[in-house]
């Protein structure tokens, strides 16, 4: 298998390099650790390398590497990003992440046309961020072509990986984002509450700043754009008076000890509840006249992202891929996400809108 995992040695990348290795494929392992990533290996029978995307010989390392793709998973990825996706274009080596972060998916956006022009895929957001919700659009602007609004949601079970944990800790205090007219705009944290059936009957929701606030709008054109999350009535209350907090993520060396206490305290679901526990996946497009609505039923998130992650990994090494800055529903189209074992879809009947 001609892919390189970096961050291989991270919660979510070891996952995905065993699953790689189950399945009979050999990727090599890479990260900034030249011991944990020599550890990883050796147990895995797989190659390896090690470097730090700090330095400047990192297109270097991908060319001795020799690989035709590279699935980044060393985050928080608005930090390590850019190094990876100029290496990817300077190599012609595509380029897959796991990411969710709106920031991260505008930036590498902005790589489209040198990658066009090199030749290789800028696939950001293959796994749970945001494969599911991101063909979960794609479906509802088919239902509904000239759809003006779009809402997404989800309710997950399980928990948090370490990384998933430090990215949050990350953007603490940097409030929410919607997408108005086209635009991202700035918002308070969680500055709108609904309830929402997500399949299990309504429940509590707030807005979050989600990938698909970026992504969505490249998949389907869309230019209003909102996602939730179900959230219990008492994190609501404080998610809400977070922005009261902010100032103090800003003092010295309150963020890096909470990363540290992060990757002290936070290990990810162990096997048995990534494998009983699930996510309900809800998705609204609406315009004067109609309203439609689609849910998803998926694994746990986790599991999701290593099965998405190593599905599109195999189509673009099967030579499945179109050059410049993608979308996993923009290029893949929105059943991607029904060739991952145990996701459901399911379509309310079209609802007309009756004007106020």
């Amino acid at each position: 298998m001609d892919l390189l995992i970096y961050g291989s040695y991270g919660y979510t990348g070891d996952l995905i390099a065993r699953q790689a290795v189950a399945a009979g494929e050999e990727p090599t392992l890479a990260g900034r650790s030249q011991a944990k990533v020599q550890h990883q290996a050796a147990e895995l029978d797989l190659p390896h390398r090690a470097f730090d995307l700090d330095a400047d010989d990192v297109a270097a390392e991908l060319a001795a590497a020799d690989v035709d793709a590279v699935l980044h998973c060393a985050g928080p990825f608005v930090e390590t990003h850019r190094p990876m996706v100029e290496a990817c274009i300077d190599t012609g080596t595509h380029y897959l992440d796991i990411t969710g972060e709106i920031e991260v998916f505008e930036s590498v956006a902005s790589y489209d046309e040198a990658a066009t022009d090199a030749g290789v895929q800028l696939l950001p957001g293959v796994g749970f961020d945001v494969v599911p919700t991101d063909c979960l659009a794609a479906h509802l602007v088919e239902r509904l072509p000239d759809a003006t609004d779009l809402r997404l949601g989800f309710q997950a079970e399980g928990g948090l990986s370490p990384g998933t944990a430090a990215t949050a800790v990350n953007s603490m205090g940097e409030g929410g984002a919607v997408r108005r007219d086209g635009r991202i705009k700035s918002v308070g944290a969680a500055h709108e509450t609904r309830r929402i059936d997500f399949g299990r009957g309504k429940t509590g929701a707030v807005t979050i700043p989600w990938g698909d606030v970026a992504t969505a709008y490249h998949t389907t054109d869309i230019e209003n754009v909102t996602v939730y999350t179900a959230v219990p009535g008492v994190a609501r209350l404080f998610m809400r008076s977070s922005d009261l907090f902010a100032p103090l993520f800003d003092l010295p060396g309150v963020t890096d000890t909470l990363q540290d206490l992060v990757h002290a305290t936070v290990e990810g679901p162990d096997e048995e509840t990534r494998e009983h526990t699930h996510c309900y996946v809800w998705g609204e497009a609406s315009n004067d006249e109609q309203r439609v609505v689609s849910r998803l039923v998926t694994p746990n998130t986790y599991t999701l992202t290593v099965d998405a992650a190593l599905l599109i990994a195999r189509k673009v090494l099967d030579g499945e891929w179109e050059a410049g800055f993608g979308t996993p529903g923009g290029v893949y189209g929105p059943d991607l996400v029904l060739e991952i074992d145990g996701v459901e879809r399911t379509d309310e009947e079209p609802v007309h809108v009756v004007s106020r």
